[in-house]
């Protein structure tokens, strides 16, 4: 995943509102959103190569989504980042907990932004910035430097977004293909090369080898319950699919918010 926009809002009606783009060698290969058979508990696309994924969403609220850091000077890891969010979905740890347990295992990962979340709080951790950061209300972004790292794509897609956070779902996937990219000299160096900065400081980057893949919409209402939106590109871009998974109502566990632990479904 490659570019990450949200709206947490925790004491709202709609508690949480993601975006996000991944972007791919379009070869490699890739299963779109499903339930995954081996861990039931995961919603999720998956990575076929190595078996995680890059956003997905579980019962109770749960969610987890990483992008990489792109810095060339950063180490290899030997273990694959997608497992990150999988690993987390599957689990029962809080958000707190599995970071905390992430920051002691940094040298396994190539450079990475992490965040998961359940029904009372959201969580980060990078790689190169190894504390949990539990974050607060607010609209935040995320791409291949740390949170909020003012990125003219990251700058651009959160004016965006701040601007749409009541539109409907074809809007929001709308703001998603923008395609704009930055002058050469607002670029970030991330030792790429100038044609390469350019052509990755698109919102949407469309690409015959290398280009956007997915683009994720993900409604987290108050009760727990969730929607998760996906739709699939191929080469240049073109649309290949959409899929969309809901979850049911979760029991709340936070009862500040609620008064008293409650349950029900969709």
């Amino acid at each position: 995943m490659c570019l990450v926009v949200f709206a947490w809002q925790p004491h709202s009606r709609q508690p949480l509102l993601l975006l996000a783009n991944r972007d791919e060698v379009h070869g490699r290969p890739s299963a779109a959103l499903a339930q995954w058979a081996d861990q039931p508990a995961i919603y999720a696309g998956r990575d076929l190569d190595a078996g995680g994924t890059w956003l997905g969403v579980a019962e109770h609220g749960r969610f987890a989504t990483l992008t990489n850091i792109r810095d060339t000077s950063l180490p290899l890891g030997v273990q694959s980042r997608g497992a990150l969010v999988s690993n987390y979905l599957a689990s029962g740890q809080t958000p707190k907990a599995y970071l905390h347990e992430v920051a002691a295992d940094l040298s396994h990962y190539s450079g990475f932004n992490l965040l998961v979340g359940d029904l009372n709080s959201i969580w980060y951790i990078s790689s190169t910035q190894p504390r949990p950061i539990r974050l607060t209300a607010g609209i935040y972004a995320l791409c291949n430097g740390s949170l909020d790292t003012p990125w003219p794509k990251l700058v651009r897609v959160r004016s965006l977004f701040a601007q749409h956070l009541h539109a409907p779902d074809a809007r929001l996937f709308e703001l998603m293909q923008d395609e704009q990219r930055a002058d050469d000299d607002q670029l970030p160096d991330t030792g790429v090369g100038l044609v390469m900065e350019r052509m990755l400081s698109s919102i949407f980057i469309r690409g015959e080898v290398y280009g956007t893949r997915a683009t994720s919409l993900l409604r987290r209402f108050a009760d727990g319950s969730t929607t998760l939106v996906e739709r699939s590109y191929a080469a240049n871009g073109r649309f290949t699919g959409q899929v969309q998974v809901e979850l049911p109502a979760a029991v709340v566990l936070d009862s500040a918010l609620q008064g008293r632990s409650t349950a029900g479904t969709v």
